[in-house]
């Protein structure tokens, strides 16, 4: 009998210590080439830890990685005797209460995009879990599988007994293939390098878009991002080709709330990343804004000097030249960097704004101003009704502060100010958005981006479609007459496709008399700033990337190389079969007798037709097609 007694107790501990947990759970997207798995995983030390991994096809995405948050409250007794570096891990030992599971399945309408409908698909998860040893200690992880690919987050329901959380860093970590390389860039404006991922000098901004050596290609993102510390992504210290989240600086938030969404996009071509960059705005809240009407995409110019006359020399091209806004930048209100700076009132000379805002109304044009931090700080209660009164349509944020929860928390106040005006919103400098977007459609652009304020080569600019793009619309600023572009001018009126912002600048360090209103300036006279259908006909970062863009019936392409020459066939397959049109191509052609170097010829093309591109070194292509009659 007591050996039998001591059997009994031996195969109890061996239940208690190596018996695996009880959550094990599969979330499949709803076409079912990508699956996720939710797992709890006993550690060699006896703790409980949350794992999960992601896998497409078959082929593994992210190998088996940690989920975490580290907390400095909300401890139990177990967790605060454990060392310094460990006791705020919050995810060790939680019990599961429940398992959710659900489907969604809609249609909605951006304000504007790059597409005129977007579906929101998706299969979902909910695990609810709570400490051993303190029940009143909850939280779910929540995921989410698009056939985009796949998010998760961790939402936090109200805790009446201690509503204040203090996050203070979010492990997760992202385990990918050895070999992985990843399209480095150390800060919003950086610049990019292909880089393995055991090469990386610092931490790297978001989007990250990665190469396996499968032939996937995968970005990592932040959705949502809305009232806490923005995440770049390090090496792990102890583990090979892992990435972990890495948090600015910590986060204090009241429950209920939810961390922002971290997603993993998956695609067999590069070009499909960009063309599924609507997975981030899935990933937020519809539209708060009830009355969209003042919302109206356009194109617009740079004012370099600030003047009377210079001002309604700008809005007179702008008028010719088909634009809708231009924009007064730059200390137009004093010095911006000061707090003593007044942005409801003029501080230079010969600028007459009521009378340049009454002028440009009467021929059609809006008007921007840029204004600093300082003031939008100082300001911004009052602020944009002012501008509202005066006729102003947009503002641009210039300089503003980025990475920690304040700073993220007062952008999104000040976006929402703006929206209560009816004023739209231009964010510029290091800022990046998440997503929120679809949430205040008055956001319409934001920079985040090098671009030609930077004057970048073309093998940049063919990098920024499959990283940054995936974000949402970027402000490049397109230049044309500047001579420090790098780039060939076709190249130049080809980003216009191959770049999506509602708000197009477009002549960013141009001023009117440098224009002889060369004919291929029709190119951007004509293209409009949002779209119906948008497809990605080929292309690889940091070699080539050819877009085409539908408005109603006419579709615009956009062509550019890096600085190597290049042949590229594209194939008019989209086009509706049996149908006929006219298509204006718009080439680099050093026997143009112009500064430019633009030749423009026509011809008829159909569905069947295949384009056969020749672009010089740092060159490009721009085409127009419209129903032939």
């Amino acid at each position: 009998m007591r050996h039998l007694i001591a059997t009994l107790l031996l195969v109890a501990c061996a239940c208690a210590h190596g018996a695996p947990p009880g959550l094990d759970e599969r979330l499949a997207s709803p076409d079912g080439h990508i699956v996720l798995g939710l797992q709890q995983k006993m550690a060699e030390d006896g703790r409980r830890t949350l794992v999960y991994k992601v896998s497409y096809d078959g082929e593994p995405v992210i190998r088996e990685s940690l989920l975490e948050l580290r907390l400095d409250n909300h401890l139990s007794e177990s967790a605060m005797a454990l060392p310094i570096d460990r006791h705020a891990r919050w995810f060790e030992n939680l019990r599961v209460t429940g398992v959710r599971r659900s489907g969604h399945d809609s249609i909605w309408t951006p304000v504007t995009g790059e597409r005129a409908r977007i579906r929101d698909h998706y299969q979902a998860l909910t695990v609810d879990l709570e400490k051993d040893d303190n029940p009143t200690y909850k939280l779910s992880v929540e995921v989410r599988a698009y056939d985009e690919g796949v998010a998760l987050r961790f939402a936090f329901p109200e805790n009446a007994k201690g509503s204040y959380y203090r996050i203070v860093g979010e492990d997760t970590e992202f385990a990918l293939p050895a070999g992985t390389r990843a399209w480095f860039h150390g800060w919003a404006q950086g610049p990019y390098r292909l880089l393995p991922l055991r090469d990386w000098p610092d931490q790297s901004e978001r989007p990250l878009t990665l190469e396996l050596p499968n032939g996937l290609h995968v970005a990592l993102l932040e959705a949502r991002m809305v009232d806490y510390a923005r995440t770049k992504f390090k090496l792990s210290p102890d583990k090979p080709d892992t990435l972990v989240t890495a948090m600015n600086d910590p986060a204090d938030l009241i429950s209920p709330f939810a961390t922002p969404w971290r997603g993993i996009m998956i695609a067999r071509r590069p070009g499909q990343l960009v063309e599924n960059n609507f997975f981030i705005l899935n990933l937020n809240d519809p539209a708060r804004i009830a009355d969209t009407s003042f919302i109206k995409p356009g194109k617009i110019m740079r004012v370099m000097t600030l003047t009377t006359a210079a001002a309604k020399a700008n809005i007179d091209f702008a008028a010719r030249h088909k634009l809708q806004y231009v924009l007064f930048d730059w200390k137009w209100y004093g010095p911006a960097f000061s707090f003593s700076s007044d942005a409801t009132k003029v501080a230079i000379p010969d600028f007459d704004l009521p009378a340049i805002i009454a002028y440009a109304k009467e021929r059609g044009i809006g008007v921007w101003l840029y204004v600093n931090q300082q003031a939008l700080l100082a300001q911004s209660d009052t602020l944009f009704q002012t501008y509202r009164d005066w006729g102003v349509k947009g503002v641009k944020f210039g300089f503003v502060q980025v990475g920690s929860q304040r700073w993220t928390t007062w952008i999104e106040k000040a976006i929402e100010q703006a929206a209560a005006a009816g004023i739209m919103v231009n964010i510029h400098d290091d800022w990046r958005p998440t997503g929120e977007q679809r949430t205040w459609p008055n956001l319409v652009t934001a920079e985040g981006i090098r671009g030609n304020e930077e004057m970048p080569d073309a093998t940049h600019n063919t990098v920024l479609p499959f990283v940054r793009y995936l974000a949402g619309a970027a402000d490049y600023t397109i230049c044309y007459y500047d001579p420090r572009i790098k780039t060939t001018h076709a190249h130049q009126l080809a980003l216009a496709v191959v770049y999506y912002s509602p708000l197009q600048t477009l002549y960013w360090y141009d001023r009117p008399e440098l224009s002889q209103d060369e004919p291929e300036l029709a190119f951007w006279d004509r293209i409009p700033t949002v779209w119906d259908e948008t497809r990605v006909l080929d292309g690889y970062p940091g070699r080539d990337v050819t877009v085409a863009r539908r408005s109603g019936e006419q579709w615009f392409i956009g062509s550019i190389t890096n600085d190597d020459a290049r042949h590229v066939s594209v194939r008019l397959d989209f086009l509706p079969p049996g149908r006929r049109y006219e298509a204006t191509f718009y080439v680099d052609d050093a026997r143009v007798p112009t500064r430019t170097h633009v030749g423009i010829h026509t011809r008829v093309v159909d569905a069947s037709t295949v384009l056969a591109l020749d672009l010089a070194a740092s060159g490009g292509q721009a085409i127009w097609l419209r129903p032939a009659p």
